[in-house]
């Protein structure tokens, strides 16, 4: 079976470097936060091109604490998208505040920009942008809405970790930059773990009190926090790790290229990179109307695929109830979750694999 992911692959490949760094952790004595945590943070601000990183939880902690750095809770509304990780739409819920659902583009599957402005309302305090698949969303046109209203921008960069916009990497192009590392993602973790990354240090400094109960440097509380640090082992995988991301990714854009040629003939929706942006293709997204056919197919032909995201946030119990559609409704979210499947890809995936996918894939569609 060809899995559309494989952690475990990299962590073969690397091991030795990770044993030693694991041990390394151990013999130190600092297991939370610390100095690994604290060199991580200042290698990942440099990668990502920003003064400052704050190691946290998760994903999904990066994004609660960058709410809750802004100020942004009850009665506040933020706008995202409903086409994404539950993490994104479940954010802006556990500070209290109430997301609103913008349509995403057919082209890039990301935020439409011209469906954002009709959403702002007096109680809009800020956008949440999801570069999904590793696809840098449209970041001038929405960066200028923004400022004309006077919103602030959290960039949801968990599945776009090296992917960059005009030049500029993702995570620093807005306000601030949220980052998972769980273990499927371009940079991850043996584990959970999380980054935020700003230019603004104020808000990195108001980030590393809330992460840790709101505590100041003599470990008295300013004001409520959370409990979401990242520890020791991970941050020293992830430093394992880091050197070899933008070659990991080059792997990644390869096997893109390999699909979109041997795909380009076929009745398939083949992901578009934007203009002037480097893709991190955390997921190669193909789009079809005979979806559940060929997901069938394909897993009968041992090829492991995926679907990101067959059920749209809104239309999920807990979840849905507690935001707000936008004016002209969801309808390429609707369409999109009835349509996408996730093609393997990551840079252990050999080329004899990926002839696999595509042979399967064309004997699928021949079949339809």
């Amino acid at each position: 079976m060809i899995p559309w992911a494989s952690p475990l692959a990299q962590v073969r490949l690397r091991r030795g470097a990770i044993d030693a760094a694991v041990a390394r952790v151990f013999d130190s004595g600092t297991y939370i936060l610390g100095e690994e945590v604290a060199a991580f943070e200042q290698e990942f601000a440099a990668y990502c091109g920003v003064a400052n990183a704050v190691g946290v939880g998760s994903g999904t902690d990066a994004l609660i604490l960058a709410l809750r750095a802004l100020s942004i809770g009850p009665g506040d509304e933020v706008l995202t998208v409903s086409h994404t990780a539950v993490a994104t739409v479940a954010a802006p819920i556990a500070v209290g505040a109430t997301p609103v659902l913008v349509d995403v583009d057919r082209v890039s599957y990301t935020i439409d920009p011209s469906r954002l402005e009709q959403a702002i309302t007096k109680k809009t305090k800020a956008i949440i942008v999801v570069h999904l698949y590793g696809q840098p969303a449209s970041m001038d046109v929405i960066c200028e809405i923004a400022r004309r209203h006077r919103l602030k921008i959290i960039e949801d960069c968990a599945q776009a970790v090296g992917a960059h916009y005009r030049g500029r990497k993702v995570g620093g192009l807005a306000d601030l930059g949220c980052f998972s590392f769980y273990p499927t993602k371009n940079l991850g973790a043996i584990g959970d773990g999380g980054m935020v990354t700003t230019a603004d240090n104020e808000l990195a400094a108001r980030l590393c009190r809330l992460r840790q109960y709101g505590w100041n440097d003599s470990r008295e509380t300013q004001e409520a926090g959370l409990n979401s640090r990242l520890d020791s082992l991970q941050a020293a995988i992830l430093r394992v790790k880091l050197p070899h991301l933008d070659a990991d990714n080059a792997r990644r854009a390869a096997i893109a290229r390999m699909y979109s040629e041997a795909l380009a003939k076929l009745p398939l929706g083949l992901p578009i990179p934007r203009a002037g942006t480097g893709h991190a293709y955390h997921l190669y997204v193909v789009v079809s109307d005979a979806r559940d056919k060929l997901l069938h197919h394909l897993t009968r032909e041992g090829i492991n695929v995926g679907v990101h995201y067959p059920v749209p946030v809104h239309r999920q119990k807990g979840y849905g109830e507690r935001a707000i559609i936008s004016k002209d409704g969801l309808p390429v979210t609707e369409w999109l979750a009835g349509r996408v499947l996730s093609l393997p890809i990551f840079p252990e995936l050999t080329d004899d694999d990926v002839g696999q996918v595509i042979r399967a894939l064309s004997s699928g569609i021949s079949r339809l």
